[in-house]
C-alpha cells in the first residue's frame, strides 16, 4: 500500500472544520458568522510546540498536523477544533488524487 493511501483505522480523531460567512445583521452591515462545514475522523501526524523570538519578545506555537479523507471546499480561511482547542488552518496539502488531506494547524492564542 503506497503513502498516498488514508488508513482508516488510523483514523482515531474527530476534527471539526469552521468556516466564517458574512450575514447581514438587520442594519445593512455584514457580520461574520462560523458556521460548522465538517465533522472528520483525522490522525495526528505531527504535535509540537515551537517558541519564536518576535519584536515584542519571545512567543510559542502549538502545532498540529492533521491527515484525513479528502474533503472538497477545504480553504485557509478555515478554523479547526480539535478536543476543544481552536486551531487556524496554515496550509493544506492533498494527498494523492483526491484520497486525502494533510492540514497543518496553528493553535489561536497558543
Amino acid at each position: 500500500m503506497g503513502a498516498s493511501h488514508v488508513r482508516s483505522g488510523k483514523l482515531d480523531n474527530t476534527i471539526v472544520l469552521w468556516s466564517a460567512t458574512y450575514v447581514d445583521d438587520g442594519y445593512g452591515n455584514l457580520v461574520p458568522q462560523e458556521t460548522e462545514f465538517a465533522t472528520l475522523r483525522a490522525q495526528i501526524i505531527e504535535e509540537s510546540t515551537d517558541e519564536f523570538m518576535r519584536n515584542y519578545g519571545a512567543s510559542t506555537e502549538r502545532l498540529k498536523i492533521f491527515r484525513t479523507r479528502f474533503i472538497d471546499g477545504v480553504y485557509v480561511s478555515m478554523t479547526v477544533i480539535h478536543n476543544g482547542v481552536t486551531y487556524n488552518l496554515k496550509q493544506i496539502k492533498e494527498i494523492g488524487r483526491r484520497r486525502g488531506l494533510e492540514l497543518r494547524c496553528v493553535a489561536v492564542g497558543a
